[in-house]
């Protein structure tokens, strides 16, 4: 027997309107309604808040307002009927119908993400999307937000890729502290990078930096993570310092940079170029001070939406 399929009808409505088109519908049959506005918009990306955390203005601005009522139908002529009985004194109202596939469900999230463009040539893409055109002198980053941790919409995220498009060493080692998904030393070895490691104080990130990587084409040969504290834990510092990476990075907050400063010297090559984002502009200078106590003096500067990305070397 084949499973059965459905028909999502979509009406779009005013607020003002919302109450009259639901009580016409509860009275024409139907009895469950999905409700579509920008509150439900709102409380939909709290209850997800870990898939992302900043949300593109352009899908704020759409979702203002909004508001659209929702219902089921079966995908064959029995359907059709129930639907059109349904829709009784709506004729008017501008609705749209789609059949629905068997993974919306799990995945109706997918639909708050686009592609896009960071700096001069990063092209952040949904993994689902993969097969969307390029946009010409751009290098795709494939990821999958769903896997939790970044997903390079947040501006303290796109600040680091942006000054990463500036230092990433060509064919020589980085190192990503506080991995998270992996986007920036993935974006590092999309770059030109040789090999990358990320480290993260979650144990999960692992299985997800490693999910996102494979996604890019990229494997365990140029690739490591490894979770741990490398604040705290002097072993695991201490066998990342065999290996000082010429690029280090670490988009976390102000408190976590400032704590992992006295780290920084020796993780990094005497040449080298230490990243850190995450940072909001109230408390930039205070991790300027931090990092100039260690010998390391800024050297480049990126802000965007009250957030500041910073560049530093041995002074």
């Amino acid at each position: 027997m084949e499973d059965t399929k459905w028909l999502e009808v979509t009406l779009t409505t005013t607020p003002d309107d919302l109450e009259r088109v639901t009580a016409r519908l509860t009275a024409n049959g139907i009895t469950g309604l999905e409700i579509e506005d920008e509150a439900d918009f709102r409380r939909f990306l709290e209850q997800n808040r870990q898939y992302w955390d900043y949300v593109d203005e352009e899908l704020e601005q759409r979702m203002a307002g909004a508001c659209r009522v929702k219902f089921y139908v079966t995908d064959d002529a029995d359907g059709r009927e129930q639907m059109a009985r349904w829709l009784v004194g709506l004729e008017n109202l501008p609705r749209g119908c789609r059949p629905l596939a068997e993974n919306d469900w799990a995945t109706s999230w997918q639909k708050y993400y686009v592609p896009i463009p960071v700096g001069e040539k990063l092209y952040i893409v949904p993994e689902w999307q993969r097969e969307e055109e390029v946009p010409p002198g751009r290098v795709p980053l494939y990821l999958n937000p769903g896997l939790t941790f970044g997903t390079g919409n947040h501006a303290s995220t796109q600040l680091c890729l942006t000054l990463l498009e500036k230092y990433c060493p060509q064919g020589e080692d980085v190192l990503d502290l506080g991995c998270g998904s992996g986007i920036l030393s993935i974006a590092a070895l999309a770059l030109g990078a040789g090999k990358a490691v990320g480290v993260d104080i979650d144990p999960k990130a692992v299985d997800v930096a490693y999910e996102n990587a494979a996604m890019n084409g990229i494997g365990r040969d140029r690739y490591t993570v490894l979770a741990g504290d490398v604040i705290q834990d002097k072993s695991l510092a201490r066998d990342l310092a065999a290996s000082p990476a010429p690029l280090v990075m670490a988009n976390i907050v102000a408190d976590v940079i400032i704590a992992l400063s006295p780290r920084v010297r020796e993780l990094m090559t005497a040449e080298g170029v230490f990243l850190c984002s995450g940072i909001i502009d109230s408390r930039a200078a205070e991790v300027e001070e931090a990092l100039a106590r260690q010998g390391l003096r800024v050297t480049d500067r990126a802000e965007r939406k009250g957030w500041v990305a910073l560049a530093a070397r041995l002074a």
